[in-house]
């Protein structure tokens, strides 16, 4: 059980990149963390559960938030961070590339949420955060990607939507929607290929996604917001 008043975080995707940041960010916080991934090793810190596991299997969301009650008490934030990336033309995608994008990027973020807004409920509020990509609103002729933009772009309708319906019951749902950013994900070799696709002409460091979601923690009068940190790709080119 977590030390009296201490919120706690779940985060998704958390074994590298983004999500190993945002585990970093939310213990300086103060926060106790869950963190979920297929290859999440034991952490060192008590104020860290993790748990092992594919989030489109709804037996791990299951997992994930109840190893959450029962180490630390309750539920503050959610952040879905976990998210499949297939760049094809769109008549190479297979059934197998549907299948794995609409099931990391949907069902992974459909139980674990209906399962964290439950538990906020009784508690009398909370915060979901959705990671989506700045190409849900600004295609690219060179980064062919539309099962990024049917799934993260469902992820944002979606954040407008619990932020609406539960407005008045204290739980808040936002989105940080990222440009390209420098993770194990990309290999060395594209950066230079990849930062022309930004206006500001670089990539972007995990420190600005998670400082965008610590943002929009501790804002409480922002919900169904779409923050973009995308080196200016919204903005157009």
């Amino acid at each position: 059980m977590g030390s009296q008043g201490q919120k706690v975080a779940v985060i998704t995707g958390a074994s590298q990149g983004i999500g190993a940041g945002l585990v970093d960010a939310y213990r300086q916080l103060g926060y106790a963390v869950v963190a979920t991934s297929r290859s999440i090793a034991p952490a060192d810190d008590a104020g860290i559960v993790t748990v092992q596991g594919d989030i489109s299997d709804s037996a791990t969301a299951d997992r994930v938030i109840a190893a959450g009650i029962e180490r630390f008490g309750r539920i503050d934030t959610l952040v879905n961070n976990a998210g499949l990336f297939v760049a094809k033309p769109f008549t190479d995608y297979t059934q197998e590339d549907f299948a794995s994008a609409t099931g990391v990027n949907l069902t992974g973020f459909f139980r674990v949420t209906q399962l964290a807004i439950s538990h906020m409920l009784a508690q009398g509020g909370g915060h979901i955060v959705n990671i989506t990509t700045s190409l849900v609103d600004n295609a690219d002729s060179n980064v062919p990607s539309v099962l990024a933009s049917l799934t993260k772009g469902g992820l944002q309708s979606a954040t407008k939507s619990l932020a609406i319906e539960y407005a008045t019951r204290g739980i808040r749902t936002n989105a940080v929607s990222p440009g390209t950013i420098k993770t194990p994900m990309h290999p060395a070799e594209t950066h230079q290929a990849l930062a022309a696709l930004h206006p500001v002409g670089r990539m972007g460091e995990v420190r600005d996604i998670v400082d965008a979601v610590i943002y929009l923690e501790n804002a409480p009068f922002v919900t169904g917001e779409i923050l973009h940190v995308d080196g200016g790709m919204s903005a157009g080119h």
